[in-house]
């Protein structure tokens, strides 16, 4: 019977797997088949999701399979669909869950069938669900808009735990460092540290850099789905998945605000805290989510204005000025530091030319911080360099473009985490931005790194090895 499911995913249906009679075909999920069955014992629909035989003998998919049932076995909420059984058949493993009888949010997405209210009454009962399920230490992982169920009655209900991982218990183990090898489940490892797993436009800024993730990865991903539902659109989009993953990492949504200008500004207030690229920005929890989410629903039921107080103003005028300000918060205290001296020197008997020898001194390390930023061009060079698949680094400016024969996850991780700790250790000047560019033909690179200023260029590519010093 395993072999079955390996062709048209329908030659089950009419068959039994121990008292669950296969009905109906529902679709395909990320690691499995899911069918729409009757539990004949106590007659009432389940939904049946197996794994394909090809995948049953690969241990790290069976560990991930049963992890599955497991974690959601183990929570009980409305807003989570609750699993019911998990067994082996003939080689096929399988999860018996609730059917959910009605649509995704993707669907009601695309069809406009989503108001500012349902939208947040949506994302409140999935807060409230991962409140639970946090609380219990489990990670979903995967929320995504088409992970999220809408029944009939109007419930939202989360689906698909199959990515869900254990966080840790213990704060105190926060401080040894990870085993590979090991999970926080105390048996073999479904994912490793760096493996990036997920739906792209919904991860995390951390979770795309295959980072370690608590509940606030969570909080993000749903924000992404509170901006879909809200705006009709994903906050971050790109050509590529590559694109994409960069764009949550580095760039900001635009507000939904001016997406659909009658929103109130505490929708935008929540989205913008959900979707900060710090986990230390967000929510600290879901419940703290679910709190706003509660106080918008209120509002918007009793048609109350719900404008910023004065406080949040402040805060949201400052933001933007430091966003605005060429140096940022640093460039801000330089200039409010120099405006002190110069007033200071208006009013007080001072011999300026006890000001050369500091101001040569200063220039010089000016200098110095200022050219700081090519050598760690160089060093970021002379680090990817490393990886086979780099062709070529080329640097103009503050723009960086690294040229592979092929852009693999792991390129586009370690580049991004390179330029991450570069701009983290820079002072001055504006930020350094990356690029990654694949499948050019070896004209093109050639054309291309002769319009820049080349830091790295392959020694097969050219007669010799050029890097940048």
């Amino acid at each position: 019977m395993a072999e079955q499911i390996q062709n048209s995913g329908t030659d089950l249906i009419g068959t039994s797997l121990k008292h669950y009679l296969i009905e109906e075909l529902v679709g395909h999920g990320g690691m499995g088949v899911v069918y729409r069955a009757r539990d004949t014992r106590l007659n009432r629909p389940v939904a049946v999701k197996l794994l394909s035989s090809g995948l049953v003998a690969n241990p790290d998919r069976r560990q991930r399979f049963i992890l599955e049932a497991r974690a959601a076995a183990a929570l009980s909420h409305p807003a989570i669909a609750q699993v019911y059984d998990i067994d082996e058949v003939d080689g096929l493993l399988f999860i018996v869950m609730e059917l959910v009888d009605g649509r995704s949010v993707g669907r009601l997405i695309v069809d406009r069938e989503l108001d500012l209210l349902s939208a947040v009454e949506v994302a409140l009962q999935v807060t409230e669900g991962l409140a639970k399920a946090h609380e219990a230490g489990i990670l979903h992982r995967d929320i995504k808009s088409e992970n999220i169920m809408v029944t009939r009655d109007g419930h939202a209900k989360l689906l698909d735990f199959g990515l869900a991982k254990l966080m840790e218990p213990d704060p105190a183990a926060a401080s040894i460092p990870a085993d590979p090898m090991r999970t926080m489940t105390q048996g073999p490892s479904p994912t490793m540290p760096g493996m990036v797993v997920g739906t792209v436009p919904y991860m995390s800024p951390e979770q795309a850099r295959g980072k370690e993730l608590d509940a606030r990865s969570d909080l993000f991903s749903l924000g992404v789905v509170l901006y879909e539902m809200v705006a009709g659109e994903l906050p971050f989009k790109g050509d590529t998945p590559l694109d994409t993953m960069h764009a949550i990492a580095y760039e900001e949504a635009r507000p939904v605000t001016i997406i659909r200008r009658n929103l109130s500004p505490q929708v935008h207030r929540i989205v913008s805290r959900c979707l900060r690229k710090r986990p230390q920005d967000r929510y600290p929890d879901a419940r703290a989510l679910a709190a706003d989410l509660k106080q918008l629903k209120l509002a918007l039921e009793s048609g109350t204005r719900t404008d910023l107080k004065p406080m949040e103003r402040l805060h949201n005028w400052l933001q933007g000025l430091k966003a605005s300000f060429p140096l940022g918060t640093k460039g801000i205290w330089i200039v409010a530091a120099a405006v002190v001296v110069a007033v200071a020197l208006l009013f007080t008997n001072f011999n300026y030319g006890s000001l050369i020898g500091p101001v040569v001194i200063g220039l010089f390390v000016y200098r110095g911080v200022k050219n700081k930023k090519k050598r760690m061009i160089a060093s970021f060079a002379k680090s990817v360099s490393k990886m086979p698949s780099i062709l070529a680094v080329v640097s103009r400016g503050n723009e960086i473009t690294v040229i592979v024969d092929k852009a693999p996850a792991s390129v586009y991780l370690r580049v991004t985490g390179l330029v991450e700790e570069m701009n983290g250790k820079l002072f001055f000047g504006k930020p350094v931005t990356a690029e990654i560019k694949s499948d050019l033909p070896a004209e093109d690179v050639r054309a291309l790194v002769k319009q820049f200023g080349v830091v790295y260029l392959r020694s097969d590519l050219m007669a010799e090895p050029k890097l940048g010093t």
